[in-house]
């Protein structure tokens, strides 16, 4: 992004002519061919959820989130029933278009219309999900509907040891923007969170992408990929400064 000078000879960033504050991510349903992902709903989902979750014999896919595992149903549906009706984050169920049943959630945070920027966050996938086309389209949808809206900036952040989630961002066509030093404290340890970004002047090239590797001719009649979502959606860089 290139500066400019101001009449004081002063760089300053470009002007937004045109741009307008998007509105509030709407709690409505995003539609897609193998899931959809509606708002998170104790009565519609905690057993589905807890199900799901349960193949996480270890409780390794919490680790690097600041509540979990559930140790019963009912404690699943009280915190469900505690962050659901929340605008910030915004918690989603993520449906299997298949069997119908919800696998896994995610949720916009830090939404902040007026700089034009959200984050996704809160993901967790039980392992029936993980690694899926399903899983794939769920992060594409999240990214659509923010980008769709005019949000100008979709943010991954995570504990900057949680290589997974490092990967994953990655995979999808984040670059890395960081690490920001001793950002928080979580389950009595430090957290090192590193910054991840996508920009809608990036936007286009990835949507493009995702879409041509989530069509159906991608897949053979097994539902294996024909080719990799990094044939088409080139892996996130490392933006080391912009000027």
């Amino acid at each position: 992004m290139t500066a400019r000078p101001n009449p004081l000879g002063q760089p300053v960033g470009p002007d937004l002519d045109g741009w307008r504050s998007p509105p509030r991510i709407p709690r409505t349903p995003m539609e897609g061919r193998l899931c959809r992902l509606v708002p998170l709903d104790p009565d519609a989902h905690a057993d589905d959820l807890f199900d799901a979750h349960a193949a996480d014999t270890d409780g390794r896919g919490w680790t690097y989130l600041a509540y979990g595992p559930f140790a019963t149903r009912e404690a699943l549906r009280a915190w469900i029933a505690g962050v659901a009706a929340g605008e910030d984050p915004l918690f989603l169920a993520v449906i299997d278009g298949a069997s119908g049943r919800a696998v896994g959630q995610a949720s916009f945070l830090r939404i902040d219309p007026a700089a034009g920027s959200v984050e996704v966050g809160h993901i967790r996938f039980s392992p029936a999900l993980q690694r899926t086309a399903l899983a794939t389209e769920a992060m594409h949808l999240m990214m659509a509907r923010a980008f769709g809206l005019g949000y100008r900036r979709y943010e991954w952040k995570c504990d900057a040891l949680n290589a997974p989630s490092r990967t994953a961002a990655r995979r999808l066509g984040f670059s890395f923007e960081g690490l920001f030093r001793q950002a928080t404290v979580y389950r009595g340890r430090n957290r090192d969170t590193a910054w991840f970004s996508i920009l809608d002047r990036e936007w286009p090239a990835i949507d493009a992408g995702f879409r041509a590797w989530l069509d159906s001719s991608n897949f053979d009649a097994d539902g294996r990929q024909r080719t990799r979502l990094n044939d088409h959606v080139p892996p996130g860089g490392e933006v080391v400064r912009e000027v």
